[in-house]
């Protein structure tokens, strides 16, 4: 575990993640601070930085096709509010400790995503390599399972 106390930032924002949804989320400079958090009494304290984009596939198995894929319009992400957005920070600054990362930002998407729009950002920064990328895959796993957000297909 890091003696610094890494920067996160978890957020559920309504629509797609365009970068000027994203831009507002992170309040335009608070992306930056994470860099500056270490300071010159820790230089290269970031040696990693990771950016992840789950982006609206054109088609999803369709149990009403016989598990076949079928194309998608969108999808339509819900949430149970507030708890989505605590349970997320939650899980980002668990995370964050666990895997000793500078910072970690996720977003992630309310309402109808359109395909090929952004639906989800995870950014995290980290000393070496290793650690971003097992922080960025045990994110998205326990993302899927534990934080009460669902996604309900729209077909064409």
């Amino acid at each position: 575990m890091s003696s610094l106390h890494p920067v996160v930032i978890a957020r559920v924002v309504d629509g797609p993640l365009t970068p000027m949804v994203e831009q507002a989320a992170l309040l335009a400079e608070v992306w930056s601070r994470a860099r500056e958090a270490a300071g010159p009494a820790a230089p290269g304290v970031v040696g990693a930085a990771l950016r992840f984009e789950g982006i609206v596939r054109r088609g999803e198995p369709s149990e009403a096709h016989g598990g076949d894929e079928h194309e998608l319009l969108a999808l339509d992400y819900q949430t149970y509010d507030p708890m989505a957005e605590q349970e997320l920070r939650a899980l980002a600054r668990q995370i964050a400790e666990e895997h000793a990362l500078s910072s970690l930002v996720a977003l992630h998407s309310r309402g109808r995503v359109a395909t090929g729009e952004v639906s989800f950002v995870l950014m995290v920064e980290s000393p070496h390599r290793a650690e971003a990328i097992a922080a960025m895959s045990v994110f998205i796993d326990r993302l899927k399972q534990d934080v009460p957000i669902w996604k309900r297909p729209v077909w064409k």
